[in-house]
């Protein structure tokens, strides 16, 4: 599974959820000028193949114009530490995985 965090989840996780996701791509490191803007990062992942995970409801507004692929993680968590964050993606692993397998183009983890 190919997963792009936002820049508004840390690039520190990166590493840490490759193991349990494959492969793991930050926003903020894949080349596309700073700062980013939404739908550079919805066209990287429809062109590449990525599943985005992000805290920005502006995703739901591009699945709604653009429909997919890319398929959207959105975290309804509010601020949470790095820790918390990657106990979250282990404990939503297979409903990321549902997603990508299903007919649907976004889920909500509240």
């Amino acid at each position: 599974m190919k997963i792009l965090l936002d820049a508004n989840i840390s690039y520190k996780l990166i590493n840490k959820l490759k193991p349990i996701f494959g492969e793991c791509e930050h926003v903020d490191l894949i080349g596309i000028n700073v700062p980013v803007q939404d739908i550079d990062i919805w066209k990287y992942a429809k062109n590449n193949g990525f599943i985005i995970i992000t805290k920005d409801n502006d995703f739901i507004n591009l699945l709604e114009l653009k429909g997919f692929p890319p398929k959207v993680v959105l975290l309804k968590t509010g601020n949470n530490s790095s820790k918390a964050i990657m106990e979250l993606f282990v404990n939503i692993k297979s409903k990321i995985e549902d997603l990508k397998k299903n007919e649907y183009g976004l889920i909500e983890i509240i």
